[in-house]
């Protein structure tokens, strides 16, 4: 499969400028608010164009991949990343954290305290936020090359780091997955039902049986049993705090009921409440689906974006591994 530092800049965009409009307007209740653009100030009183955590986090396991082509380096460098970015201030849109989440605290605060990556996550069924699906988008060039068990496995312990209860890794996987498929190329639809086999297959034949259980069971049913329609709920089924499957739910929804890139990031925003991670998930599948056509990102929101021209640069470092 022959990957390209436009799809990687695209995902990598992608959530950047999901993460941006929805960060002016983070925590607010559905209905309360309309953004129909790229805006400033708000909830955090940042200007317009800047990313949270969410980009942050995601840019500290870009930079990890473009440095390295062994896994265990890679989550290392990841770990380290964090630190960086929660002491110092690295891999962010200003010089300053301004957001963080209480599990990735704790697990950056276990980090520093000597914890290896592999140790480090929340485990809690109540820490179950969002923290890792944010920011996983690009892992899926780390391991496009590899078998489905050796990317569950890649995938399972880069949401470990912060977050490791079987809920966070399932969530993590299935959306890596589709993101895999749309990689392979064809229509967002069909991808998205052979995700939902192809988890469903892993499922039935144990392959998943080292993360899944049957008391986690009923938060994912619904989304992954063939043929079922996601796409079809209303929005008042869907859900957009912070817990993960929401997130994922609401993320895939957004995607699959929009016929662009920004249509889909601004549905995802408008929901409401953690608005800036809806958006940058969701932005992770517009980003890699529509890419640089012109039902991808508009330009005018690139040029906005903090450091947007940062983007290009690891995404071409990431492609020079993939090539």
């Amino acid at each position: 499969m022959k990957i390209t530092q436009t799809q990687i800049e695209s995902v990598l965009l992608g959530v950047a400028v999901g993460d941006a409009l929805g960060v002016p307007v983070e925590f607010r209740p559905r209905g309360s608010f309309k953004v129909d653009d790229m805006i400033g100030h708000g909830t955090h009183n940042q200007p317009a164009g800047t990313w949270s955590d969410d980009t942050s986090l995601m840019l500290c396991l870009a930079h990890a991949m473009a440095s390295t082509d062994r896994f265990t380096t890679m989550l290392e460098n990841t770990a380290k990343n964090f630190c960086r970015w929660y002491e110092h201030g690295d891999f962010t849109a200003g010089g300053k954290v301004f957001d963080i989440g209480i599990s990735t605290l704790r697990a950056i605060k276990r980090l520093l305290a000597g914890s290896t990556p592999f140790e480090s996550g929340c485990n809690g069924i109540d820490e179950n936020g969002n923290g890792s699906l944010m920011r996983i988008a690009p892992l899926v060039f780390f391991i496009a090359a590899e078998p489905q068990t050796k990317r569950f496995e890649v995938t399972r312990w880069l949401s470990a780091v912060t977050h490791a209860h079987p809920i966070s890794v399932i969530s993590c996987i299935i959306y890596v997955e589709y993101l895999f498929k749309l990689l392979q190329g064809g229509n967002k639809f069909t991808a998205f039902e052979a995700t939902q086999k192809e988890i469903m297959d892993a499922l039935m034949q144990g392959a998943l049986n080292s993360y899944y259980s049957n008391e986690i069971s009923e938060y994912f049913m619904p989304l992954i049993f063939p043929g079922n329609k996601w796409q079809l709920c209303d929005e008042g089924d869907i859900q957009s705090g912070g817990f993960v499957v929401d997130t994922l739910k609401a993320s895939i929804w957004c995607f699959l009921t929009t016929d662009n890139y920004k249509d889909a990031v601004l549905k995802a925003v408008n929901l409401g409440l953690d608005t800036d991670t809806t958006a940058a998930v969701t932005g992770g599948l517009a980003g890699l689906y529509y890419g640089n056509s012109d039902k991808g990102i508009p330009p005018s929101w690139i040029k906005k974006l903090a450091l947007y021209e940062d983007f290009s640069l690891v995404a071409g470092r990431i492609a020079e591994k993939c090539i």
